[in-house]
């Protein structure tokens, strides 16, 4: 369950004590499975799924759709609880598929939102989070309301909320899901170079397979439903990284052999 207080965008995993994990923001799931109970019947959305992550790497799930991603990612940040098996996580703060800006507040209040939650005053949740808004290319759009913001914009506005949050996992569902293609490509470049300055263990849940590719260090392909680990692809690849290079399309074309996909 979620923590008092706290919004269903930034949800922290219950701390764990320092000896389960190997460093600070490490996550470890070992062997998890589980279930949902629905009135067609029991519903298995996970069997013995692992998967691990040390601090500061960029882990990216790809899988068919309903494998069991997003309950994956609720595991980790600690809104669920596995039937079997182990998660073990540093404080997570989770990034959910649409932007969820609240459209009465400023860009910058919904940016500063987390802060607020863990009681700073306006003011000084505004004052801190001034600053990340010019880093992050939205300066002069910070009393704009989300309803006349781009795509784009409230994505950046999004992810600003779950950084403030402070933790140091952050889990992206599907956060450029819903762009354009041009925006999209944009979008992760923009992810790749925040990321560079402000390094975060991240787990980014996605259908796009060059996407994962393009941003992460290792890719976890899920089984269909029950999802399961059926490949993990190490990327070595410097960054940034062209969606043309040989090696790129290589390790592309091998996640998607590996999700069964027609190549």
């Amino acid at each position: 369950m979620p923590a008092k207080g706290a919004t269903s965008e930034m949800i922290e995993a219950p701390p764990k004590e320092p000896r389960e994990l190997k460093a600070e923001g490490s996550v470890l799931v070992e062997l998890v499975s589980r279930t949902f109970q629905t009135k067609r019947g029991p519903i298995q959305a996970l069997a013995g799924m692992s998967l691990r992550a040390d601090a500061h790497d960029i882990v990216a799930v790809v899988g068919p759709s309903g494998c069991g991603k997003s309950t994956l990612l609720e595991l980790i940040c600690g809104l669920q609880a596995p039937d079997s098996g182990t998660v073990r996580a540093a404080p997570a703060a989770l990034m959910p598929q649409r932007d969820l800006l609240l459209p009465w507040l400023s860009a910058i209040d919904n940016a500063g939102l987390a802060l607020r939650a863990r009681g700073a005053s306006r003011d000084e949740a505004r004052k801190t989070a001034a600053p990340w808004l010019e880093r992050f290319g939205l300066t002069q759009f910070g009393h704009t309301r989300p309803g006349e913001l781009s795509g784009g914009m409230r994505q950046r506005v999004s992810f600003l909320r779950t950084l403030l949050a402070g933790k140091p996992v952050l889990a992206l569902d599907e956060p450029f899901a819903a762009l354009d293609a041009i925006t999209r490509q944009e979008m992760q470049g923009w992810l790749a170079h925040v990321l560079v300055s402000e390094p975060r263990t991240v787990i980014l849940v996605t259908h796009d397979v060059e996407e994962a590719v393009m941003l992460a260090d290792r890719v976890v392909v899920m089984s269909a439903r029950p999802g399961r680990t059926i490949s993990e692809i190490d990327i070595s690849l410097p960054k940034p990284r062209r969606r043309t290079d040989a090696h790129v399309v290589e390790l592309r074309e091998r996640a998607l052999a590996a999700l069964g996909a027609d190549t």
